[in-house]
């Protein structure tokens, strides 16, 4: 069997994924990460339909419940707190609608994966790739800090701002796609008391007035109690920002937010100690193929749907057990499996995407007093339509692949 050799490029989700089925495999996977531990990051993130099938055969199922952030489901709010429209959990099918069954923080899924793998695979912390040179039997690999190494296949599990990417595809901007519209994130203190519920606060635009478009506050409650998730969604043209400077984007946020009622100027403020604060432009990630020669695309680097989307977590899981399994059933040989993981993907990709853009923003940036009271108005028809035509919208994206049973494939 050629090919074991395989250099994962980012620990997160998508790249921690790929590891265990790798492994699972009788492959030789490394993963290279960037941060100096397991990553940490405030943000919820949404296990659906296929992607839950994928925990269940890594015997997960328990570690993730556990992690669960309880949830009623997702509110709009008036300046009082008042609900002026809200969808319970039950009233999308078992992936959920905006708030999912299986939701939890993107650490503790991390972190349950690391765990599943940290004794088999190698992992190497605080480094990342700085060349890539491919040849006919492999890849040459640079580190900033590690010796040089060669594997069969290099995998780019690296996010949206990929570095294996930009070395071996070409720059970020042939590929991103700006949808125009930012998210921030980070964990609070607070006495509200959300019961359960995703609290949405609305400031819509102001029609035939140019000025500020609308813009969303809310708090998620969190698995610890008196513990919830600030989360911040709006729009800025044009808004150049450096990736790197936190203070630059924490006053962004609180440019667009202070001025806002309901409970904002009770949590804004703490934007400034907040240690686990994310920040992101919605982004969506489009490339013709995703693999040249030996080297492949995983997760957001390859297909970001957008963070809004609800889907991305979904479609690294289910894409890290397709590429795993494509590998191991053509026995090693890259160009076969590679062309079937794409095929396998690209249905569910472009579905998924295609509903980012369509539903994008969820009406948590509506143009005008008008536009928030029709939205108001469809989340509140919602649970008096037949189940089938709600549950369309995303449950149906989250079930477009089936998975294939690699197992029987499988050499070890």
């Amino acid at each position: 069997m050629e090919n074991r050799d395989i250099l994962v490029s980012g620990g997160g989700i998508a790249g921690a994924a790929l590891a265990y089925w790798l492994r699972r495999y009788g492959f030789r996977p490394t993963v290279v990460e960037r941060s100096p531990a397991p990553r940490t990051g405030g943000h919820a993130v949404d296990i659906r339909g296929t992607a839950r099938q994928v925990i269940e055969r890594m015997g997960l199922v328990d570690e993730v419940r556990k992690a669960r952030i309880p949830a009623r489901g997702m509110a709009f709010i008036n300046e009082k707190g008042k609900h002026t429209a809200s969808l319970g959990m039950d009233v999308f099918g078992p992936s959920g609608g905006p708030v999912a069954e299986w939701a939890l923080l993107r650490t503790d899924l991390a972190r349950i994966l690391y765990d599943a793998i940290r004794d088999d695979v190698e992992y190497v912390f605080d480094d990342a790739i700085t060349r890539v040179k491919q040849d006919a039997d492999g890849v040459g690999v640079t580190f900033g800090k590690a010796e040089n190494r060669r594997f069969d296949l290099l995998v780019g599990a690296d996010g949206v701002h990929s570095g294996v990417r930009r070395l071996a595809f070409g720059p970020a901007e042939r590929f991103v796609r700006d949808l125009n519209s930012f998210i921030a994130l980070y964990s609070v203190k607070t006495d509200v008391d959300l019961d359960g519920w995703q609290l949405m606060f609305t400031v819509p635009g102001r029609a035939g007035r140019p000025g500020r478009p609308g813009r969303t506050a809310a708090l998620r409650p969190l698995a610890a109690p008196g513990r919830a998730l600030a989360a911040f969604f709006f729009r800025e043209d044009g808004g150049g920002f450096d990736r790197r400077d936190t203070a630059a984007q924490k006053q962004v946020v609180v440019r667009h937010f202070e001025d806002a009622g309901w409970e904002v100027p009770g949590f804004l403020p703490k934007i400034w100690d907040a240690p686990d604060f994310y920040f992101d432009r919605v982004e969506q990630v489009h490339l013709d193929t995703w693999s040249d020669n030996r080297t492949v695309l995983l997760g957001d680097a390859a297909y970001c749907a957008s963070p809004m989307s609800g889907i991305g977590t979904s479609l690294a899981l289910v894409g890290a057990y397709m590429l795993a399994g494509e590998l191991s059933k053509a026995d090693g040989d890259h160009r076969t499996a590679l062309a079937a993981y794409e095929r396998g993907m690209r249905q569910f990709v472009d579905r998924a995407q295609e509903f980012a853009r369509t539903s994008g923003d969820g009406g948590l940036m509506p143009g005008s007093h008008a536009q928030m009271w029709l939205r108001n108005q469809s989340v509140r028809a919602l649970p008096l339509l037949p189940r089938r035509i709600v549950g369309r919208g995303l449950e149906k994206v989250a079930d477009t692949v089936v998975l294939d049973d690699y197992t029987s494939h499988a050499h070890h």
